[in-house]
């Protein structure tokens, strides 16, 4: 959903996808044969892919993506053999109803029952009902980051976010979703609406936003906000964590109108090639130090609780960006996938507001 881009993985990509164009049974290929991850860029600890090909002597091809939304499509082509994709909420609710998924032989993947908190699965049930297709891999919110020394009062609400004292001193994010959910959460519907009038007075409070709003981005609300380029930005936490780390001046808020929560998690295609080196990756991947590894490489959320125990600094296994009890917040939800007639209704009013 909100991740980083490595230039050194991208190369390391170019040679592995080379080796699945010419054929994959090249030399290059491990022992005990290999697995095509499909992930978000910049999502895992590239040290924790040497480890399970030294360990297993299955050779990792990895391939990664920007967004849901460009993953999907090449995953339904078939044009690369995929046999682990790490897809969010929303679109693993649309590749179960496509049957695109295999479900998962938990006995082949001991370490997801073990160490995964049972609050994630849980909340997974959202956009898998049954548990059947997904373990989940990173979780997090969706809130506000301000410069303590950029405005002047602490920001508790997405209202904030038109307030015409920060004029261009606002990042939002450019993605459909997120910024519906915002001015949504802002006029106290749910971010899954389908209601038109709903949805058409959302898109109004996004225009009427639009002049105060510095940029829409991305990965840049991070390097902005560290270098003190904007007051205020819409984050998602795992990105908060790291700023704070840069910046100690930046503060990270769950609004009080409620936000997204969010969960990305491995999936194993349903006509995945290499099935069973899939449950083993799988599988590695939810070992404590391993997700430690990986914790602590995007500091996004883990929900592998046994990885948690093993963070050595109070601070962080007890971060309420890191790991907020939920508990404590009002109108929080998962985004599930609204059907082809309702993202084509999402992007058509997307459009609207940023031709305005």
């Amino acid at each position: 959903m909100k991740k980083r881009t490595s230039s050194s993985v991208c190369i390391l990509l170019l040679l592995f996808m080379a080796e699945i164009l010419t054929g994959c049974g090249s030399s290059t290929t491990g022992v005990n044969g290999q697995v095509i991850v499909y992930n978000w860029g910049e999502y895992v600890d590239p040290e924790t892919l040497d480890m399970f090909e030294e360990e297993t002597g299955i050779k990792v091809i990895y391939d990664e993506f920007e967004t849901n939304e460009s993953m999907y499509p090449k995953v339904e082509s078939g044009a690369v053999a995929y046999d682990i994709a790490c897809p969010s909420d929303y679109m693993i609710s649309r590749m179960i109803q496509n049957d695109m998924l295999s479900e998962i032989n938990y006995d082949n993947i001991p370490n997801a029952k073990t160490n995964i908190g049972a609050q994630y699965y849980e909340q997974s049930k959202g956009f898998d009902p049954e548990n059947k297709y997904s373990i989940p891999y990173c979780w997090g919110t969706v809130g506000i980051l301000y410069n303590r020394t950029m405005v002047d009062e602490p920001i508790t609400s997405w209202a904030q976010l038109w307030d015409e004292k920060y004029a261009d001193n606002i990042l939002m994010q450019d993605s459909v979703r997120d910024a519906f959910m915002v001015a949504e959460k802002l006029n106290g519907f749910s971010m899954n609406t389908l209601d038109t009038d709903e949805l058409h007075t959302a898109m109004k409070s996004l225009i009427e936003q639009k002049p105060l709003v510095q940029a829409y981005v991305v990965d840049q609300v991070r390097d902005k906000m560290i270098g003190e380029e904007a007051a205020i930005g819409v984050i998602y936490s795992g990105e908060a964590i790291y700023t704070q780390q840069e910046n100690p001046n930046l503060v990270y808020v769950i609004p009080e109108e409620g936000t997204n929560v969010w969960i990305d998690s491995w999936v194993i295609l349903k006509n995945a090639p290499n099935k069973e080196n899939a449950e083993k990756f799988i599988n590695f991947m939810c070992r404590s130090d391993i997700a430690l590894m990986n914790f602590e490489y995007i500091t996004y959320s883990t929900p592998n609780t046994a990885a948690r125990e093993l963070i050595e600094d109070d601070a962080i296994r007890n971060s309420e960006i890191a790991f907020p009890d939920l508990s404590k917040y009002d109108h929080l939800e998962t985004f599930v996938y609204l059907g082809e007639d309702g993202d084509a209704l999402y992007n058509e009013l997307w459009k609207e507001v940023k031709a305005y």
